[in-house]
């Protein structure tokens, strides 16, 4: 049994959350089994307009929850050369940020020159 105590911090939480990233919750559902999706369908499954403060928005939730941005004609039906879309996909491994050890040395590199 949790105490009366307990569910107020619980509640908090939550609510601190929730007023941190509105969109997280139903973002997460709308993407939940998906690999890619397109800004503008994303946009409108959460009925929202599609401006930019709105796509910023909802990218800050994307780049939270793991995907990736991209440029793709795929996500566009009927995609030609010149009808290009932004969206959102999740990466094929995993992403690794590797920060040079402060002992090591990092040498600078002379130019290689092409003989002609």
């Amino acid at each position: 049994m949790v105490s009366f105590i307990e569910q107020l911090h619980q509640g908090r939480a939550k609510f601190a959350q929730q007023r941190a990233d509105p969109l997280r919750e139903r973002v997460q559902a709308i993407v939940r089994g998906m690999e890619s999706i397109g800004t503008a369908p994303l946009l409108d499954l959460l009925g929202l307009p599609k401006t930019t403060g709105k796509a910023r928005l909802v990218s800050k939730v994307m780049r939270a929850l793991g995907f990736v941005p991209i440029k793709s004609r795929r996500l566009e039906p009927g995609g030609y050369r010149d009808t290009v879309t932004r969206g959102w996909t999740r990466p094929f491994r995993e992403i690794q940020r590797n920060r040079p050890d402060e002992d090591a040395k990092v040498t600078a590199c002379r130019p290689v020159r092409l003989a002609v």
